[in-house]
């Protein structure tokens, strides 16, 4: 079992930056696959960022455009450096796990409850 529990969420001005942060704990095997999602109101969930394992892979959904990055830590907890936010990027941000490289279908086997993130013009 994989246990996934965001924080770092708030409210900026855009071209401000947040960092996100997901603190895992369990199977370390059951979370070699971990990423970024987010949803904003009426809209798909979307991918944001992936990563596997100590970032010898990463991915990043086309909208990105080198504004974020994906990290994670010595214990495999998970990060997302948001830099030059913009309205656009404003939605419930939620942390993802997975055994399997799940990012091109979005269907990780565990999540966190979110964190909202809100960027005003």
């Amino acid at each position: 079992q994989v246990q996934l529990v965001e924080s770092g969420g708030g409210s900026v001005q855009a071209g401000g930056s947040l960092r996100l942060s997901c603190v895992a704990s369990g199977s370390p095997y059951m979370r070699q696959y971990m990423a970024w999602f987010r949803q904003a109101p009426g809209k798909e969930r979307e991918g944001v960022a992936g990563i596997y394992r100590d970032a010898l892979a990463t991915y990043y959904g086309d909208f990105v455009k080198g504004r974020f990055t994906i990290s994670q830590d010595n214990d495999k907890n998970l990060y997302l450096q948001m830099n030059s936010l913009e309205p656009e990027d404003t939605a419930t941000y939620y942390c993802a796990a997975d055994p399997a490289n799940r990012w091109y279908t979005g269907s990780y086997t565990y999540w966190g409850q979110g964190t909202q993130v809100t960027v005003s013009s």
